[in-house]
């Protein structure tokens, strides 16, 4: 596998110069971003008995594909391996219910509950239409689930003391175990906004002044894992509610006078909150770490990369473990941008036949990773300040 591998490797820094990709740049780091998940997600869905002839297919393939087909192999790439991941915690938290495809753990394990959150919109509702009656699960800690996961698939998530040398980077994310490229090892969790939610965003609009725990989709999707904090120890109603202090002050040194500025002037809108409609999700999901990972320090290399992820919700029986809710609802909202700035365009009705999405994020490996810290490239552009440790030698 380490010749295929390294065949994967010389294809992937071939192709990233290839012409076909040139566009804008931010455009252009986006398809090559494709091109490289592309290789990577069929190198490990290809497995550890993988022929040569089936390495230089997907590599010939990358090379000729357009873009969108590169994208949509990705997805079910991506989607096959988180398959396999929620039908192995099913199989842990509920040891009665069969892996029968053709039987769905949610007719078993039956509740009701209302699609996404109704932030800003909407009626009230009684506390009673609120509830949701939550499928009993085996009573095991967040620790076990993410031991008996490692049994499954060899790896699992740690959270602690970064290794990066400097005071301020704080808690790091560590893969525990051995994973091969390509593999999904976290989704990044919490609150999904669309362009046409922005300025329900904590912070709003210098959102990034006082949270370190968001991130921004190619399409301008935001996430803010901020509100999941480290999970749970149960499965729950979860309404990615918590406590914002906007005037808080962020650590020493991580702020200047013109954030200083904008947090004085940060005015998001309220939701209603009378409503308070959540999902049933499991908050020891062992994978829902994306966001502990850390930019790498001067002179490391990243071993994981971003990878968009549309998770389709028709998928009711893996619902529970994909942690994130979206804020205003799951109907989707056409937008237009303009630059930096976003606008509705046409209907926002749903398409008969349209399958609606959750529009997440997962961190997949960009080479073979055993007992280390994962490191992401956030990109920080210009605008924003690079945390000191990646502007140092460690």
């Amino acid at each position: 596998m380490a010749f295929l591998f390294n065949k994967f490797q010389e294809a992937v820094k071939t192709l990233a110069k290839n012409p076909m990709f040139a566009r804008d740049p931010r455009h252009l780091q986006f398809e090559a971003d494709v091109n490289r998940l592309f290789l990577y997600t069929s190198y490990y869905r290809l497995g550890e008995n993988a022929e040569e002839k089936d390495a230089e297919e997907i590599i010939d393939l990358a090379g000729k594909a357009s873009v969108a087909e590169q994208q949509n192999q990705v997805q079910e790439n991506v989607h096959y391996q988180l398959t396999h991941m929620c039908r192995a915690m099913d199989g842990i938290l509920h040891p009665d219910v069969t892996n029968d495809p053709s039987k769905d753990p949610s007719e078993t394990h039956s509740y009701s509950r209302r699609s996404g959150l109704s932030f800003a919109i909407g009626g009230a509702a009684s506390a009673n239409k609120q509830s949701a009656a939550i499928p009993a699960t085996r009573p095991i800690t967040r620790a076990e689930l993410s031991n008996k996961f490692r049994d499954h698939f060899g790896y699992t998530l740690d959270i602690r003391p970064s290794g990066i040398p400097h005071k301020d980077a704080g808690q790091g994310l560590f893969l525990s175990g051995e994973a091969n490229v390509g593999a999904v090892l976290a989704i990044y969790p919490g609150v999904i906004y669309s362009p046409a939610y922005y300025r329900y965003i904590p912070g709003y609009p210098r959102i990034d002044a006082c949270n370190n725990y968001l991130i921004t989709r190619y399409d301008g999707t935001i996430i803010d894992a901020k509100p999941w904090s480290l999970g749970g120890e149960t499965r729950e109603l979860w309404d990615g509610s918590y406590l914002v202090d906007h005037n808080a002050v962020p650590p020493k040194g991580s702020e200047n006078n013109s954030d200083r500025v904008w947090r004085m002037l940060s005015k998001p809108l309220e939701k209603n909150m009378r409503e308070n409609f959540g999902e049933v999700l499991e908050r020891r999901n062992p994978l829902a770490f994306g966001h502990f990972a850390n930019h790498p320090p001067k002179g490391s290399s990243p071993n994981v990369m971003i990878c968009p992820y549309d998770f389709p919700l028709s998928e009711k029986n893996m619902r529970v473990y994909i942690p994130n809710i979206t804020f205003g609802g799951e109907e989707p909202i056409k937008m237009k941008r303009f630059g930096s700035f976003y606008f509705k365009s046409g209907s926002s009705d749903n398409q008969a036949g349209d399958s609606l999405v959750l529009k997440t994020l997962v961190l997949v490996s960009t080479r073979s990773i055993r007992d280390e810290e994962l490191f992401l490239n956030y990109r920080y552009s210009n605008s924003k300040r690079r945390p000191e440790w990646a502007l140092i030698s460690s």
